[in-house]
């Protein structure tokens, strides 16, 4: 006689879990659950729960399976928005703009309103930055103004009924989070903090601690609720992944900020802190470097006899070793310029056989110009070109574009020899030195660049070309409008205006 078979009900044995049951599932996400967002069980799945068993759909029914497909079908939602949301912020290189981008994604997962993120950190490598979403400045100050250490905040660690450890704290035992659920009226806040959640219509609050691998503790991200209430664990958990992911492009926006800010200052260092004061001259300058440092540099320097040396150049490629190439070049360049500075050519020359000889695998531009009064007033100009774009000479009878531009850069050729060309340039005109990255940045071909910029400069009113200072503002914003002048473009710019009085 056969026994009854008796069916087997889910949940009652270990093999019975949803990873089990799933192998394909189990296949595609990671086996540690702190790496998968766990969703809130829907109410078919409710009833599937082990501590109900006599409530559980039977393995095989309609029911069992619509539970399992909730459960997964809620894990690839989960999945699919964060992938979203990492997927915008890897393109988000600047850090401010990463830091507004992570509040507005944080908002997006917990359900919150308003939020901010305060940059600190112990070895005072990160700047102390904070931005808001959804609060105005004077409401970050005076946010700012509540105590950091809150003693009657309720923090979450390892062992939250809702999870794992949240894994932006590697840290064991580090609260993972803290959570306000009502800042009127939840105790063990300072009354500070009650006052300013009362004055700015806080209900509640959820913050996160920023903590990257190799940078460690970068800050404290924070979502503020207008009423009284808390995210739930499957938000938790979503934010928390989404925050180690964030910590670390921050970490990385950072590390690339201030590689930058080092680039700039070696730049800035190797050019002139100021322009000398010449007789009968004078001088304006404008230069932006590019993301990376270029190697674009500007010159000029007194001689003797009276004269003036008037440079500028730029050496191929981008970054440090763009950058100490730039410097070594103006270097020998003014040497020479001191020693042999009346021949131009013979200046260039000098300067070619050096970077033939100690950089064979650089190739650079150069324009340099020598600059003495004419007896009968003005001054006269001996210019030499090494494959420059060519000055532009701007005055009340004039604005004219100077031919040196028909020899090609320094080391291209197998010897480089080009003519230079005389020109005087009366009392009230001015000489315009520039690099390429002031045509290549207006976006349009070398022949449009050229006529934008001699339109821009005959143009100038007298009262602008009268003033170095501001012919070169003047053609800065019109030779690139729309901020263009403002903002960081891929290459270097220089512009040097030499007014002859």
């Amino acid at each position: 006689m056969s026994t009854a078979h008796v069916r087997k009900v889910a949940g009652t044995e270990p093999s019975s879990s949803v990873t089990a049951q799933n192998p394909a599932a189990s296949a595609d996400c990671p086996a540690d659950s702190a790496a998968v967002p766990v969703a809130p069980a829907p109410s078919s799945a409710v009833s599937a729960h082990p501590t109900h068993p006599e409530r559980m759909p039977v393995r095989g029914t309609p029911a069992h399976h619509l539970a399992v497909q909730d459960r997964l079908a809620t894990w690839v939602c989960d999945l699919s928005l964060l992938h979203e949301l990492t997927e915008r912020l890897v393109r988000v290189p600047e850090l401010e703009d990463a830091l507004h981008e992570v509040l507005r994604a944080g908002a997006t997962l917990v359900g919150a309103q308003r939020g901010m993120i305060a940059l600190e950190s112990a070895d005072g490598l990160v700047p102390d930055t904070t931005v808001g979403l959804g609060l105005a400045r004077p409401d970050l100050g005076t946010l700012e103004t509540v105590p950091h250490e809150d003693h009657g905040a309720r923090a979450r660690h390892g062992d939250t009924p809702g999870g794992p450890a949240d894994p932006s704290h590697p840290e064991p035992g580090a609260p993972a989070e803290t959570v306000h659920r009502d800042l009127l009226h939840e105790p063990g806040l300072t009354p500070r903090h009650r006052e300013v959640a009362a004055q700015l219509g806080l209900g509640a609050s959820y913050a996160l601690p920023l903590r990257a691998e190799r940078a460690g503790r970068l800050g404290t991200a924070v979502w503020f609720y207008d009423e009284p209430t808390e995210p739930a664990d499957r938000q938790r958990r979503l934010v928390g992944l989404y925050a180690r992911f964030a910590a670390e492009h921050l970490a990385r926006c950072l590390e690339l900020g201030r590689a930058r800010c080092t680039t700039a200052a070696l730049t800035a260092e190797l050019l002139p802190a100021r322009l000398p004061r010449v007789p009968g001259v004078r001088m304006a300058v404008r230069h932006k470097a590019g993301p990376r440092g270029g190697g674009d540099w500007y010159d000029a320097l007194p001689l003797p006899e009276g004269a003036l040396g008037l440079a500028v150049g730029g050496v191929t490629g981008a970054g440090p070793g763009a950058v100490a190439a730039m410097g070594r070049l103006r270097a020998s360049l003014r040497a020479y310029a001191v020693m042999e500075g009346e021949d131009p050519v013979a200046v260039l020359s000098d300067l070619e056989l050096l970077l033939r000889l100690t950089e064979p695998a650089r190739s650079a531009t150069a324009l340099f110009g020598y600059a003495t009064a004419a007896p009968g007033g003005g001054h006269r100009l001996t210019l030499a070109g090494a494959g420059h774009c060519p000055p532009l000479v701007v005055g009340d009878l004039r604005c004219e574009y100077v031919e040196t531009s028909l020899s090609a850069p320094l080391n291209m050729l197998s010897c480089w020899e080009a003519p230079s060309v005389e020109l005087c340039a009366r009392p009230g005109e001015s000489l315009l030195l520039y690099t390429d990255g002031l045509l290549h940045r207006t976006g349009e071909s070398a022949d449009r660049a050229f006529a934008r910029l001699h339109s821009a400069a005959q143009g100038a009113p007298w009262l602008v070309r009268d003033d170095p200072e501001l012919l070169a503002d003047h053609i800065l914003h019109t030779v690139l409008p729309d901020d263009l002048d403002r903002a960081d473009g891929r290459e270097d710019l220089v512009l040097l205006v030499a007014r002859f009085d």
